[in-house]
């Protein structure tokens, strides 16, 4: 039998709590005020922007009659999916991209996923094969195809050869 941690593995308690109190059609701030919490905090716990503290998760498992360190363990394995995840994808491999694509910027400096747009326009207007497997490697089909459609100018030879890539 799959437990209630197992189903939920990696996935944000916020999210979880959010589901449960739709269910039992509890209104998020009334609960929050219940247990002497701030509505704001509340709010960004169950959009998952913030994490849930010992204290809060407690509070909130008497609240809702549910078995003592739900949300604590639910949190605990959230924070491990998220630095996984971290050290999986923290720089494409440099050894195969050439410095000369980035001649205008220091590589080191480059926050690849905030500027994935930037990169992955210029590593497929200006880059060889090794390097556009490389990015798409890195980034993935989905986010390849997101930043295709957020180009502002888009180059014929570029999206010719990013479609044949992605199919």
């Amino acid at each position: 039998m799959i437990t209630l941690y197992e189903k939920y593995k990696g996935i944000h308690p916020g999210k979880i709590l959010l589901r449960e109190l739709n269910k039992r059609a509890i209104k998020q701030r009334p609960f929050a005020l219940s247990l002497c919490e701030h509505p704001q905090t509340f709010n960004a716990i169950t959009k998952g922007k913030r994490g849930i503290s010992t204290s809060l998760a407690l509070k909130i498992e008497r609240e809702l009659n549910l078995e003592e360190g739900t949300f604590v363990i639910l949190q605990a394995w959230y924070d491990i999916q998220k630095i996984k995840q971290m050290e999986m994808q923290v720089t494409p491999n440099f050894s195969v991209l050439n410095k000369s694509l980035f001649w205008d910027t220091d590589i080191n400096r480059i926050d690849w996923q905030r500027q994935y747009r930037a990169v992955i326009q210029r590593v497929f207007e200006r880059g060889n094969e090794i390097e556009k497997n490389e990015i798409s490697r890195f980034y993935g089909a989905e986010k390849i195809k997101k930043a295709v459609m957020e180009f502002k100018t888009r180059n014929p030879y570029t999206v010719y050869h990013l479609s044949k890539k992605l199919d």
